[in-house]
């Protein structure tokens, strides 16, 4: 299989069926391909080049690769997954459905991309990732991936001991505050209408965190572009450089209705992801997912290793298809 070796570059689709098409250039997408392309299987992964971690300077808790910064990580990702034969194609899935199978009752599905494109599959692998739904406070978007974070594990190290402020979205912010509070002494919750009951308030107030029950009206940003505070309704200013923000998150399920995966919503609104099995397994035959598209609190390391598992068990399906084609032509 002929491809190129710039990381940027868009490979060409092939006009014959692959064996898997990974919908998603992420960690799990990349890591999924990777594994698929080492086992010799034709593999395509389309990439609509919007991770969810864009806005991030760098990657953090995955060991070695720790501080890395998310464009190059995927720049990598491409050329390893290029480098065995694997092709990356940048482009939006506009529709994916299941076609005819083959006469020996082997799987098909035909992905369609915004520009007119399309490839054939016998597997897919659906990992698309999540959207991030944050509050509608004015200012609050223009700061998301600085000032603005939302996983204590991904981003506290880098806030520590600045004056953080928790944007309570529901019961998960009371989990959330108690995190950050690990890692400053100074912590404000923004209650923002949702309820806290005496008792979480008794156990803020043992661990000195500060509660304000009157809502935000807007993000206040600084001379030097970064956080100011919050301005309340009443007009205080509440001095604060980080926010802290339990997003609600939704797996990205654009083009891909015609697959009819079901999906699962989590409690207390927290978001929606596509339901899954063992290893990426969904009750469509044919179709996995991994990473955050069904995993919303999955980090980089996490995702990587759920599109692995998931690519090692489509690779054992396709083998079991690939001995039964065999045995049918001897038949």
């Amino acid at each position: 299989m002929s491809v190129r070796t710039s990381a940027y570059a868009s490979d060409a689709l092939p006009g014959e069926t692959v064996d898997v098409v990974v919908i998603g250039g992420g960690a799990a997408g990349l890591n999924g391909a990777l594994m698929l392309a080492r086992s010799r299987r034709s593999v395509i992964v389309i990439d609509s080049g919007t991770p969810r971690n864009a806005p991030a300077d760098a990657m953090h808790g995955f060991i070695v690769l720790d501080g890395t910064p998310p464009t190059e990580l995927l720049k990598r990702g491409r050329e390893q997954v290029r480098q065995y034969g694997g092709r990356v194609v940048f482009g939006e899935v506009t529709s994916a459905e299941p076609a005819a199978p083959t006469l020996d009752g082997d799987l098909r599905f035909e992905v369609g991309l915004a520009d007119g494109r399309t490839v054939t599959a016998r597997r897919v692998l659906v990992a698309t990732g999540l959207r991030d739904v944050l509050p509608n406070v004015p200012g609050l978007a223009e700061h998301w991936g600085h000032g603005v974070v939302h996983c204590p594990y991904c981003h506290g190290w880098e806030v520590r001991d600045e004056p953080i402020g928790i944007l309570a979205t529901g019961p998960a912010s009371i989990h959330h505050a108690m995190l950050f509070r690990q890692l400053t002494d100074d912590l404000v919750y923004f209650t923002q209408g949702t309820d806290l009951d005496d008792d979480t308030r008794a156990r803020f107030a043992a661990r000195d965190i500060r509660i304000i029950d009157t809502p935000m009206q807007e993000v206040v940003t600084s001379e030097d572009g970064g956080i100011a505070g919050v301005r309340l309704t009443d007009g205080t200013v509440v001095a604060r450089r980080v926010l802290a923000v339990a997003t609600r998150m939704r797996a990205r399920t654009e083009g891909l209705n015609g697959l009819k995966l079901p999906m699962e919503d989590l409690p207390d609104n927290m978001g929606s992801r596509f339901a899954s099995g063992m290893a990426g397994t969904t009750e469509v035959p044919g179709v996995w997912v991994a990473g955050n598209a069904t995993d919303l609190a999955a980090q980089v390391g996490t995702s990587a290793a759920a599109g692995a598992l998931a690519a090692a068990h489509i690779n054992a399906h396709l083998t079991t298809a690939d001995t039964n084609t065999a045995l049918t032509a001897t038949a």
